[in-house]
C-alpha cells in the first residue's frame, strides 16, 4: 500500500560517466528501485565525469537506503552524498519572530520601547482589556502540548513534539494570519498543565491544545474553559470532528442518505472519536456505536473514564456487542480514528449498500483504501496521496480566525457545526463526486468561510 511520498524525499549527489545517456540511465535505476523521480540537475561537469543531483520521493527511511544502494550498484555510478529533504526543511526550526514596526532611528526606539512604552503599560494597568488592543495578544494563540500523544508516535515528550507544534503554528499563520507559538510543557500532570496554561494566558487570545492523551485531555480542556476568559480548543477532538462532519455532509449528498437514517460505527473512542460522536449526535444521527480496544461501548460495561460513561449513556441504542467486524455488518458509515490494518475489504463488503468509509489512522489507515473502494461508494483517509483527505488544517486556522475576530471568550457546539457546514459548502455542486467530497487545504475560500461562520455564531450568542 505504501506509495512514494514527499515526506521521504531525498536528494542523491551522484558521480557518473560524462556520456550523453548517463542521466537517463540514472533515472531508470532509481525508478526501478521504486522511487518517484522529481528532478535531475547537473551540479558539476568535467572531461571525465558528471555530477548529478537526483531528487526522488521514497516510501520510508529504509527505502531511501535501498535507493542509495541501487545507484551505488549501477555500473559507472557512485553516490557521493544523500540529503534528507525533510530534515533539511526543519534545520533551525520553521518559525521566527519578526518586528511589525520599523526600528531604525532613536525616534522609533523611544516610541516602541523606553520611554514611550511606559505610557502603554500604564494604560493597560488602568484597563486590562486594552492588552487585546495594544499588544500581540489580539492575534496570538498558544499551541500547547505535553507530548503525550503526538501524531501516531505516542508519548514521545515535549522536545520531540516541538517540530509538530512549530508546523501547527506555521499553518495558523499561512492559512489565517494568526500568530501562534509552540508551548511544549515538561509535565504530564493534569493540575500542573492547567496551572501553567493559566499562568501564561495573559499573552494569548486563545489556547489550542494539541496532542494531549485521553482521558486527561478532557479534564484539561474542561477546566481551562471554566477558568480562563479566552477560548480553549482541543484540535485533536474538535478540529477532527469538524472536518469529519463536513466530509460526511457532502458524502451523503452523493449516496442520497439522511443523517437521521444512518447507522454509524466509530472505531476509536479517545479524543477524536468521542468528539466526532458528539458532533454527529448533534447533527441528528441516532444510531452510533463507538468501538474501543475492548469492544463496543455499551451500558453495563466496565468503563474507565467519565467520557466513556457519557458515550455509553448516549450511543449504541441497540446495545450491540461483539467484535468490530460484528458491529460493522449492515452499517452505513465507518469512521476510523484508531489503528492501522484492523479491517479488510471483506469486512467492508458486509456494510450496507452505498457505504461510506473514513479510515483516518495515519500514516496507515484502518483498511487499505483500494480494498475498501471495491465495496464502498466513498472512501476517505487522512493521507495526502489519496483522494478525500480529511485534514484538520481545513478547520483550526479559520476557526481561530473567527474566534479572534469576534473577540469571544468561549466556544460552543453551534460554532463547531457552523464551521463544518462552511467547509462542506466550499465544494460546489459541479465539483462534487465520490473522489472530491472535501475541499483542498489550499482552497482560498475555506479559512475565510470558516472564520465568518464562527464569528457569526459568536455574535448571535452574545
Amino acid at each position: 500500500m505504501a506509495t512514494p511520498s514527499p515526506g521521504y524525499s531525498i536528494t542523491l549527489r551522484v558521480d557518473g560517466p560524462p556520456d550523453f545517456g548517463a542521466t537517463t540511465r540514472l533515472a531508470h535505476v532509481v525508478a526501478e528501485a521504486g522511487a518517484a523521480v522529481q528532478a535531475l540537475d547537473v551540479a558539476e561537469s568535467s572531461g571525465d565525469h558528471v555530477t548529478v543531483d537526483v531528487t526522488v520521493h521514497g516510501t520510508s527511511e529504509e527505502h531511501g537506503e535501498q535507493i542509495r544502494a541501487a545507484v551505488d550498484a549501477a555500473e559507472g555510478f557512485t553516490v557521493r552524498h544523500v540529503s534528507d529533504r525533510t530534515f533539511l526543511l526543519h534545520l533551525g526550526g520553521k518559525l521566527e519572530v519578526v518586528p511589525k514596526v520599523p526600528l531604525v532611528h532613536r525616534d522609533d526606539l523611544s516610541r516602541a520601547y523606553t520611554p514611550g512604552v511606559a505610557r502603554i503599560s500604564r494604560a493597560i494597568a488602568a484597563d486590562v482589556s486594552d492588552a487585546r488592543r495594544l499588544t500581540i495578544k489580539r492575534n496570538t494563540v498558544a499551541v500547547v502540548t505535553d507530548g503525550s500523544a503526538v501524531l501516531g508516535l505516542g508519548n514521545i515528550g515535549p522536545e520531540a513534539a516541538l517540530p509538530v507544534m512549530e508546523g501547527k503554528a506555521a499553518l495558523f499563520k499561512q492559512f489565517a494570519g494568526v500568530d501562534a507559538w509552540p508551548v511544549c510543557l515538561a509535565t504530564q500532570d493534569t493540575e500542573e498543565i492547567i496551572s501553567v496554561v493559566k499562568a501564561i494566558a495573559p499573552v494569548y487570545a486563545g489556547v489550542n491544545l494539541e496532542d494531549i492523551a485521553a482521558p486527561q485531555c478532557f479534564e484539561i480542556e474542561r477546566r481551562l474553559r471554566d477558568e480562563l476568559d479566552i477560548p480553549v480548543f482541543h484540535d485533536d477532538q474538535h478540529g477532527t470532528a469538524i472536518v469529519v462532519y463536513a466530509a460526511l455532509i457532502n458524502a451523503l449528498r452523493i449516496v442520497d442518505k439522511e443523517m437521521a437514517d444512518l447507522r454509524v460505527v466509530v472505531s476509536g473512542v479517545g479524543a477524536a472519536g468521542s468528539a466526532i460522536i458528539r458532533l454527529l449526535l448533534r447533527a441528528g444521527v441516532t444510531d452510533i456505536v463507538g468501538v474501543g480496544r475492548t469492544g463496543p461501548v455499551h451500558r453495563g460495561a466496565e468503563l474507565p473514564d467519565p467520557m466513556r460513561v457519557w458515550l455509553a449513556e448516549h450511543t449504541n441504542p441497540r446495545q450491540v456487542t461483539g467484535s468490530l467486524q460484528d458491529v460493522l455488518e449492515g452499517a452505513d458509515v465507518f469512521i476510523g480514528v484508531s489503528a492501522p490494518g484492523i479491517l479488510t475489504g471483506d469486512d467492508i463488503a458486509t456494510m450496507a449498500d452505498r457505504a461510506i468509509v473514513f479510515a483516518l489512522a495515519n500514516p496507515d489507515p484502518e483498511v487499505d483504501p483500494v480494498e475498501a473502494l471495491a465495496h464502498a461508494a466513498i472512501v476517505a483517509t487522512g493521507r495526502s496521496d489519496y483522494p478525500n483527505q480529511i485534514n484538520n488544517v481545513l478547520a483550526f486556522p479559520g476557526f481561530f480566525r473567527g474566534l479572534l475576530d469576534a473577540q469571544t471568550t468561549s466556544i460552543s457546539d453551534a460554532m463547531l457545526s457552523a464551521a463544518a457546514e462552511a467547509i462542506a459548502g466550499c465544494v460546489a455542486d459541479g465539483e462534487l463526486n465520490s473522489s472530491f467530497i472535501i475541499p483542498s487545504v489550499f482552497h482560498p475560500d475555506v479559512a475565510p468561510a470558516v472564520a465568518q461562520a464562527v464569528a457569526r455564531v459568536a455574535e448571535e450568542e452574545r
